[in-house]
């Protein structure tokens, strides 16, 4: 028996859509790729929700048969409200995956994690055969940490040690990063915090290096992975 619900079927992205004129541009790119049979990873952001509003329009029109892994509980319920079939990483792999980033340095490495989805984001992106990154101009930097400090997943009761060895590794300020519309830390995907730490300068080996902390779950920084940057 279905559920006779309104809420799925009237969700709306949760804020102000950026660029939207570009983003859809980009978006038929994407959709564009999409093959019958393709299992597809979907990243998490405002960016990646205009892109599977064209997917989802392409497989309606071509009835193609396709199956998505989110990476969020947000475009999991908007590719619910779509008609995207879902599955998980325990059933498939991803042919490939689209995402968006925060920033982008010119060796293609990135800093993603404003929306707390960056250990499935990472997931997605390490277990797929070809990676798409959707980024506006904006996003591109000379150095990472330039412009947004590095999201770092933390279990909750590693919080301060967390902290003590990230200022070891050269973080000149760690914030925890409160919710907006509720009191508190915010939480990510997995119900963690999260720690922002902003650097002055970045490493390649600055992502193993945050990995090996004891109590780190993820970090925002994504070193030396193959993607292709579609611009904006």
């Amino acid at each position: 028996m279905n559920w006779k619900n309104t809420i799925i079927n009237n969700l709306q992205w949760s804020d102000a859509i950026t660029n939207r004129e570009g983003k859809e541009r980009v978006a038929k790119e994407i959709a564009a790729k999409v093959k019958d049979g393709d299992v597809i990873g979907i990243g998490s952001g405002s960016t990646v929700y205009i892109a599977a509003l064209a997917v989802a329009e392409r497989i309606k029109k071509e009835k193609l048969n396709i199956q998505a892994i989110p990476a969020s509980m947000e475009l999991s319920m908007t590719c619910t409200q779509l008609g995207i079939p879902q599955t998980t990483l325990w059933e498939k792999t991803p042919d490939w995956t689209f995402d968006g980033a925060d920033e982008v340095d010119p060796q293609s490495c990135l800093i993603k994690g404003r929306g707390g989805a960056m250990f499935k984001e990472k997931l997605l992106i390490a277990n797929s055969k070809e990676v798409y990154i959707i980024v506006d101009e904006s996003k591109f930097v000379d150095r990472l940490g330039s412009k947004f400090p590095v999201p770092v997943e933390v279990f909750p009761n590693a919080l301060l040690y967390v902290e003590e060895q990230l200022k070891a590794l050269g973080a000149k300020e760690v914030i925890l990063r409160s919710a907006k519309g509720k009191d508190g830390p915010s939480f990510t995907e997995n119900g963690n915090f999260v720690l922002d730490a902003w650097f002055d300068h970045i490493s390649f080996n600055m992502e193993k290096d945050i990995k090996t902390i004891t109590g780190v779950i993820e970090s925002g920084l994504f070193m030396g992975y193959s993607v292709n940057i579609l611009s904006i």
